[in-house]
């Protein structure tokens, strides 16, 4: 038996600019960004809806340019379901993009790793597959936007 990752739904959600809130040489960059809305748009698994303004995502970037992120929002899909989202990985770039990541930019999409990890919330027995599988997210940024493909977990029998 063999692990297969199976696309189950993406979120394409729109992100304000980073807040700054403070950087050293030891800790990093902490910046705070905004997850102002966007939709989530069903592949092996029916969800379609938006994303619920007021997200946050919590990013340390360190002085090797490796990202500790950790974002938080909301979901509610057309049928009226809800749920939340606390998704935590890392985001690592070629050492040539250190500085532009270290000083607030955006390395392009092809150059760097970033994958995630999300825990769900549910209020609704309906979407205990969020609870009953593991999922991984890959995750790309856009300057004024992001794109989570949500990977499904499943084995192969």
């Amino acid at each position: 038996m063999e692990p297969k990752l199976v696309k189950a739904f993406e979120i394409r959600a729109r992100v304000g600019k980073p807040s700054f809130i403070g950087q050293d040489g030891k800790a990093g960059r902490r910046q705070l960004i905004a997850i102002t809305g966007g939709e989530i748009i069903g592949f092996a698994l029916p969800f379609n809806g938006t994303v619920l303004p007021d997200g946050v995502d919590s990013q340390v970037v360190r002085p090797n340019g490796r990202a500790e992120l950790s974002a938080r929002y909301g979901v509610r899909l057309d049928d009226g379901r809800s749920f939340y989202i606390q998704n935590d990985g890392i985001r690592t770039v070629p050492p040539e993009y250190v500085d532009t990541v270290l000083s607030g930019g955006i390395a392009p999409a092809e150059v760097y790793y970033c994958v995630t990890k999300p825990e769900f919330e549910i209020y609704d027995d309906s979407l205990s597959i969020l609870k009953d599988r593991l999922f991984i997210v890959n995750a790309t940024r856009y300057p004024d936007s992001i794109s989570l493909e949500y990977y499904m977990v499943e084995i192969e029998k």
